[in-house]
């Protein structure tokens, strides 16, 4: 992967909060969450890092990749760079 969405970032970015509040037990406290699972286990985070991708979703925030490797060095991708490759994932839509 050479470029990515770091979810910490947009959440602070997206919802006006300080580095320091974007911990994922924070960041899930803040949304009404509980932790589900065990503590750093890497398939328990990953579904609560869902949760919260989820929730953004909901509340209108714009994913984009904010971050990528280019010459063996971490570089952050402004927000106003276009979206490249595939387009974004879409909701599922339930039939009622």
């Amino acid at each position: 992967a050479k470029k990515w969405i770091n979810i910490r970032k947009s959440y602070g970015n997206f919802y006006k909060v300080p580095r320091n509040q974007t911990k994922l037990t924070i960041m899930l406290e803040n949304l009404g969450m509980n932790y589900d699972g065990r503590p750093h286990s890497g398939l328990d985070d990953s579904k609560n890092i869902a949760r919260i991708v989820i929730r953004m979703l909901q509340d209108g925030c714009d994913l984009r990749v904010n971050e990528r490797i280019h010459g063996g060095q971490l570089m952050t991708v402004s927000s106003s760079v276009p979206l490249e490759g595939a387009p974004a994932p879409q909701m599922p839509r339930y039939r009622n």
